[in-house]
């Protein structure tokens, strides 16, 4: 299920067929994030947040800390309450799906 959990953490695993949907189109993408030698701010983190409220799907790079990014990569998706979809090189891919319209939580007319 990919639904998020009352914590606001996603819900167990993305199914595969999604897996790879993503994986399809985050090839495309350029990373709209970068992860510097400051690591995780809080900074970055409502950065990120903010991407994945826009996009669902977006590429994060590291540009320092390339040795810490298998460890880096998992809490960023933590984080974000986001999952982990792809780590390739010093990129990871995130994904979080954004609320359906008119779900519970989500206020109307804002612009």
């Amino acid at each position: 299920m990919t639904h998020p959990s009352h914590d606001g953490r996603p819900a167990g695993r993305l199914p595969n067929s999604l897996v790879r949907a993503l994986k399809a189109r985050a090839q495309k993408l350029d990373p709209v994030i970068k992860v510097g030698n400051a690591g995780i701010t809080p900074e970055l983190v409502s950065s990120l947040d903010a991407a994945l409220g826009l996009h669902e799907l977006v590429k994060v790079r590291f540009t320092g800390l390339k040795e810490q990014k298998d460890e880096l990569s998992p809490r960023l998706a933590s984080a974000t309450s986001s999952h982990l979809v792809w780590r390739i090189g010093h990129c990871a891919v995130l994904f979080r799906a954004r609320p359906r319209e008119g779900a519970a939580g989500t206020s109307a007319g804002a612009a």
